[in-house]
């Protein structure tokens, strides 16, 4: 499965492999109207960059910042707070910190052994940045605070970035380093399969895609991709973890439908979305519903998918309309994904800002921690 975005680790520890120094940028805290999320970060080395904290003027500066610090070559962290209708000019109106966070390959080692780590639960790494030092500590290495506390007892897609500052100075960037996003199992590497894939590999999922066909999967799915026999395909449906989101895309009716029919009798995945028309869905229900499945179970099935008022049969059009849907389905709360009990046929188991208007005092009064920089 492809990790996480917040997997910063490892692509560090890669472009450290090629580059004397990279900086990572990140969304560390946000109030009002902002162009990204905290958490959303991007890496800039001397060369290029790659990622974005929402583009605009904001990144700008934030580059700019982060070539700053490439250019001491020192291991160094530093906050950076822009009120974007004030300083930047820009009409979202809200405040964003960001955390500027330079390695260099004399940081290898660490950052290894930080990667490398058993770990048998959520971690928080605390990152204190003085003015002539940085040092980070693991939640398992230290003493347990109130705030980390916090963020370990928070979802993962809750769990935002924290900064704490003392009075002496330091500041202290807190951050969740587990990988619990959502997963989606992707059947079938056709046309709308190949361009659907592309656009979930840079959405906040873990992408698993598989195909009973060789040789359809891209290079550079090498990491999430697999080709399966199609009777391993319905096998590994039991593989998946509760709470998986399925879309079911084959090249083959049949086993478009005993992939949805395992799906079904899991009793527990998030949702389960099938390729074709109004038609095929009717034909699935009703088969389904001779099979012995309750009608509360069969609803579950959602045929055709896609947001509606997308008319264009390109597949890139298609995948569009689809990772639209996937990604309302993976906004909506926890709850209102809970699956619904089917009847199995054969007895198997079942398994805030005021954009523009607003001074900076205002906004920082509001508790946002921020620092002159």
């Amino acid at each position: 499965m492809t990790t996480g975005p917040q997997a910063w680790l490892p692509l560090v520890i890669e472009r450290l492999m090629r580059v004397p120094a990279v900086v990572r940028v990140v969304v560390a805290q946000v109030q009002g109207s902002t162009p990204r999320e905290p958490g959303a970060y991007m890496l800039v080395d001397a060369a290029e960059q790659t990622g974005t904290v929402g583009g605009g003027r904001l990144e700008w500066e934030a580059i700019e910042a982060a070539r700053e610090m490439l250019r001491q070559g020192a291991r160094v962290a530093r906050l950076m707070d822009r009120v974007l209708g004030v300083d930047l000019g820009q009409c979202c109106g809200g405040v964003v910190a960001m955390w500027l966070e330079c390695f260099t390959q004399e940081s290898l080692s660490q950052l290894r052994a930080l990667h490398e780590r058993p770990v048998g639960g959520p971690l928080v790494l605390a990152t204190a940045a003085a003015a002539d030092s940085v040092r980070q500590t693991l939640s398992s290495d230290r003493a347990r605070d109130e705030v980390t506390d916090r963020l370990l007892g928070l979802p993962r897609h809750e769990a935002t970035p924290i900064v704490q500052r003392t009075r002496a100075g330091e500041i202290t960037f807190l951050e969740r380093l587990d990988e619990d996003y959502p997963a989606v199992w992707l059947y079938g590497a056709g046309h709308v399969g190949q361009a659907l894939a592309g656009m979930l590999l840079q959405l906040p999922l873990r992408l698993f895609w598989q195909d009973s066909r060789p040789g359809l999967f891209p290079a550079g799915a090498a990491g999430c991709s697999r080709s399966v026999p199609e009777a391993g395909l319905v096998k590994m449906v039991a593989e998946a973890a509760p709470g998986t989101y399925f879309l079911v895309m084959t090249h083959d009716h049949a086993l478009d439908y005993e992939l949805c029919r395992k799906v079904l009798l899991r009793n527990d995945a998030a949702w389960l979305g099938l390729i074709g028309s109004q038609s095929k869905g009717a034909r699935f229900r009703s088969r389904l519903r001779r099979d012995g499945f309750s009608n509360q179970c069969i609803e579950r099935l959602v045929c055709p998918i896609g947001v509606a008022g997308v008319k264009s049969k390109w597949p890139a059009a298609i995948a569009v309309a689809i990772a639209a849907q996937l990604m309302q389905m993976l906004s909506q709360p926890a709850a209102a994904a809970a699956p619904a009990a089917p009847i199995p046929a054969d007895g198997e188991g079942c398994s805030a800002g005021r954009c523009g208007n607003c001074g900076r005092h205002d906004q920082k009064a509001k508790g946002l921690l921020v620092t002159e920089t």
